[in-house]
């Protein structure tokens, strides 16, 4: 009880705030349908197999299924979600199509993601 008074006085006194006093951790709502659809892009636990594999430099497709033992469609699939959300870059080297990690900080985020997940979960009391 005296916990959730501490975080309604907090939430108030964020509200009071100028926005340059305002925890910069806040976002701006125009970047929150981007998060979402990022969020959304990382849903899928065979595309961060598929993210953290391709991590170690590019891949081609045939490498990927052979790796995560996965379709050749259903990682098709998934690397045009990863290409569509800019999570993936696409270089064609002759007859071959290699995908890269665009930027490395999505596995900072998949890490983060990870830890508090791992922490929610054990806090948990019942399922």
């Amino acid at each position: 009880m005296l916990e959730r008074r501490i975080i309604e006085q907090e939430k108030i006194k964020m509200n009071t705030l100028q926005p340059s006093q305002k925890d910069k951790r806040i976002l701006r709502d125009e970047s929150l349908p981007s998060v979402a659809f990022l969020a959304k892009s990382l849903s899928d636990g065979n595309r961060l197999r598929i993210l953290q594999f391709i991590s170690g430099g590019k891949k081609s497709v045939s490498a990927i299924v052979e790796e995560l033992e996965l379709s050749q469609p259903l990682v098709s699939h998934h690397l045009k979600e990863l290409k569509r959300s800019l999570l993936v870059t696409v270089k064609r080297e002759g007859p071959f199509i290699y995908y890269e990690l665009a930027d490395s900080r999505v596995l900072d985020v998949m890490h983060t993601l990870s830890e508090v997940a791992t922490d929610l979960l054990s806090a948990r009391k019942t399922f």
